[in-house]
């Protein structure tokens, strides 16, 4: 286990991972606000479009997702966009659109939106309505309110639970081996298949989640900590 540990092989799949993990986490937490807000929207046409995204990304298995997004070349050969009724038209091979890299990441963010969606309407509707009305009464515009009133105090019930998906999120790369996408867990798995170390690389795949996640588990402590200050049950 000690002279894997720090091989430059592991080493990369470690970078890749956190890559992965912090790229798929963006763009899950930008879309789940853009859902969010539109589950809230009193339109229904809006409403609705959001709905149906969530529970198609949430009821169906990530992984088949990532295998959907790798495999996307033996359905569709090429990606085009074209102006209707000219010959203007730019085209692409699929494969090198969608390389094995950017499979994961659609399939692991797009995967992660649907419950930041949730996660982040949960937290506004936490706050109390009350709150936007008189800060609207004061002459605070509906963005003001959002980010002055409303996101700081929803952010106590939207921290918890985005910690958790985060440290899940790392873990959930080690799915891109599908796509042989050269992370922490697929290195491991190379390696072993060379010289049958098969335990030993279990060990140290495991070794450095542990330690990824506890990082992650001390951030997610003082930032809850932080955005706790004035409530009754503070960290």
């Amino acid at each position: 286990v000690g002279d894997y540990l720090f091989q430059s092989l592991i080493l990369g799949g470690v970078q890749l991972t956190i890559e992965l993990t912090v790229i798929a986490m963006l763009i899950g937490v930008v879309l789940g606000v853009v859902l969010a807000v539109m589950r809230l929207s009193p339109n229904p046409v809006v409403s609705s479009v959001s709905w149906l995204y969530i529970w198609f990304f949430r009821g169906t298995p990530v992984l088949v997702q990532i295998f959907f997004w790798y495999n996307l070349n033996s359905v569709l050969h090429h990606i085009g966009i074209g102006i209707p009724f000219t010959s203007i038209a730019l085209q692409a091979d699929t494969n090198s659109l969608i390389p094995a890299v950017l499979a994961v990441i659609l399939g692991l963010g797009l995967n992660e939106a649907a419950y930041m969606a949730e996660i982040i309407r949960a937290g506004i509707i936490s706050v109390d309505q009350g709150q936007t009305e008189a800060a609207q009464a004061l002459g605070m515009h509906r963005l003001l309110v959002m980010r002055r009133i409303v996101l700081p105090q929803a952010m106590r019930v939207i921290l918890p639970p985005t910690g958790n998906e985060t440290i899940s999120m790392l873990k959930t790369t080690s799915l891109a081996v599908i796509a042989a996408v050269p992370e922490l867990f697929t290195r491991s798995e190379q390696i072993s298949n060379a010289n049958f170390d098969i335990i030993e690389l279990a060990i140290v795949a495991s070794i450095w989640y542990l330690f990824m996640t506890s990082i992650l588990t001390f951030g997610q402590f003082y930032l809850e900590r932080y955005y706790a200050r004035g409530a009754q049950r503070e960290l």
